[in-house]
C-alpha cells in the first residue's frame, strides 16, 4: 500500500498514475478524490464568471472573492486568463487569500486590446501580485499572431518585470514546432489534453505523461508546468474520448497521483463549469469544472 494514499485500496503496483480503478468502488474513488483536494492540488484554472457571464463581462471584486473562497481550501495556485474587465483584481485578491498566482495576459489579433492587457498585466506584476506572468494563451494554436510578434510581447513583459518569471501558454507540441518561442520563455507552460486528441480514457493518462516528456525535451533544462489538463463530465464524445463523471474522476486522481510522485506542477482545468464555452467547444465545453456552475463540488 502506498503510504501517501494510506487508508485507500490502491495497490503499490498501480502507483505512478496507473491506479487499477476496476478494483475500486465508486465510494473509494470519491474518497480518494476528496483526500487529494484536502491535501491541496498544485493549481487550478480560475475564471470568476457566473451563469450568463462570459469574457468581456465586467467582474466585481465581491464576486471574485466569493468564487475564490469556494476553491481556496483545495489549491495552492490559481491561473487567471485576462487582465481587463475587472479580472486584473483577481491576483491581488488571491494573494490576500494566501494563494499564489499565474497571471494570464490575453492576446489576440486585436492589437489595441493586446496593449491594454499587457499594460495591466505588467502593472499587476509590478505591484507584486504575479508569481508567474503568462503572456498569451494558445495564439499559435489559433494562428492569430505571428511568431515574431508573440515573442515581442513576451520580451516586453520580461523587460518590464525582470524579477517575475514570464512565459507563454500553448499546446505541448507547439513548443516543439516553435523552439524560438520556447527559448523566449523563462519556463514552459504546456497544455496537455488527451481528450481533445480523441484518446480513450483508459489510455489518456499514459498519453498525457508522454506529452509532458515531449515538452521537457525541448525545454533545455527550464522548468515545465502543465498549465492545463482535464476531462469533461458531460457532453458529446470526441473520437474515442468520452465525457463522464467516472472518466473525469479517474483522470483527476491519476493525474495528481503521478504529479505528486514526480514533483510536477499541474493546473487543472477547470474550477467551475462555464456555460459560455458551449459556443466555442460544443456541448462538452460547459462541463470541465471540478465544481458546477453554481459552485457545488461534483464528485460527492
Amino acid at each position: 500500500m502506498s503510504r501517501r494514499w494510506a487508508g485507500f485500496n490502491v495497490p503499490e503496483s498501480s502507483v505512478f498514475g496507473g491506479v487499477d480503478f476496476s478494483r475500486l468502488s465508486r465510494a473509494d474513488k470519491v474518497a480518494l478524490f476528496h483526500r487529494i483536494l484536502q491535501q491541496k492540488i498544485h493549481g487550478i484554472s480560475f475564471s470568476p464568471y457566473i451563469d450568463g457571464q462570459a469574457p468581456g463581462s465586467e467582474i466585481g471584486e465581491a464576486q471574485i472573492r466569493e468564487r475564490l473562497s469556494i476553491i481556496r481550501p483545495c489549491v495552492h495556485w490559481i491561473r487567471t486568463f485576462s487582465c481587463v474587465a475587472g479580472n486584473q483584481a483577481t491576483p491581488r485578491i488571491a494573494h490576500q487569500m494566501g494563494l499564489k498566482t499565474m497571471v494570464g495576459v490575453s492576446l489576440s489579433d486585436d492589437r489595441d486590446a493586446n496593449e491594454k492587457e499587457l499594460a495591466n498585466g505588467i502593472e499587476v506584476a509590478r505591484a507584486g501580485h504575479a508569481d508567474i506572468l503568462a503572456v498569451g494563451n494558445e495564439n499559435l494554436l489559433r494562428r492569430d499572431l505571428p511568431v515574431d510578434e508573440l515573442i515581442g510581447y513576451i520580451q516586453r513583459a520580461k523587460d518590464a518585470v525582470p524579477g517575475v518569471p514570464v512565459s507563454y501558454v500553448d499546446a505541448y507540441f507547439l513548443f516543439e514546432d516553435h523552439p524560438a518561442v520556447a527559448g523566449a520563455c523563462d519556463l514552459l507552460l504546456v497544455n496537455c489534453y488527451p481528450f481533445w486528441e480523441g484518446y480513450a480514457a483508459e489510455h489518456a493518462l499514459q498519453y498525457m505523461r508522454e506529452m509532458y516528456r515531449r515538452a521537457v525535451r525541448v525545454a533545455n533544462g527550464k522548468p515545465v508546468i502543465i498549465s492545463e489538463t482535464g476531462w469533461p463530465t458531460i457532453g458529446s464524445a470526441f473520437g474515442a474520448a468520452v465525457p463522464s463523471n467516472d472518466n473525469a474522476l479517474e483522470y483527476f486522481i491519476g493525474a495528481y497521483q503521478w504529479a505528486a510522485q514526480e514533483g510536477i506542477g499541474i493546473f487543472y482545468f477547470s474550477s467551475f463549469d462555464e456555460s459560455w464555452k458551449v459556443g466555442a467547444e460544443g456541448d462538452v465545453g460547459a462541463y470541465w469544472g471540478l465544481w458546477d456552475k453554481d459552485g457545488n463540488l461534483k464528485h460527492v
